[in-house]
This record gives C-alpha cells, structure tokens and sequence, in this order.
C-alpha cells in the first residue's frame, strides 16, 4: 500500500490519509484550536512566517499551517486522488 502526500506549501507534505479537514484560519473556533493546539505543543506551522491561509487538522490531533489556500490543498489532493485511482 503507497502512501499517498500532498503538499501544502514551500515543500512541505503531508499524508493525505491522515488529514480530516482543511479550514480557512477566519472564524473565531478555528483560532481557538490553533491556541489550543499550540498549548497542547501539536501545532505545526509551516507557513514560513507568512500570512496562515490553511489549517489542516489531522486524526492524530494535530493542526498544521499553511501559507497556501485552502481550495489549493484540497485540488492538489483531488489531483493525487485522481492519478491514484488511475495507476489502480
């Protein structure tokens, strides 16, 4: 079984098995988790020190930044879904 990664920016991937949602970082409840995970030291920020325009939330609980739009992550994770489910 391969394993499947998706790049969320600057280089960085993660398993796209593991990821639950990805969220724009607007709304008030999606602050208060990224407070809550950085307290709980199971934030990831790999914005680069940019602006934070992506937050993914995987099933291990942890929640990791991107600098890159939130329908950018998800298209590039249907597009590896797609070539997936091609090569199958």
């Amino acid at each position: 079984m391969a394993v499947r990664l998706v790049n969320i920016g600057f280089g960085n991937i993660v398993s796209a098995e593991r990821i639950v949602a990805i969220v724009s970082p607007e709304s008030a409840p999606i602050k208060r988790a990224i407070t809550e995970a950085r307290e709980r030291s199971v934030l990831i920020d790999a914005t680069y020190g940019r602006r934070t325009r992506a937050v993914v939330f995987t099933d291990s609980g942890h929640v990791i930044l991107s600098a890159v739009q939130p329908e950018t992550v998800a298209n590039r994770l249907s597009v590896r879904e797609s070539v997936g489910q091609e090569d199958e």
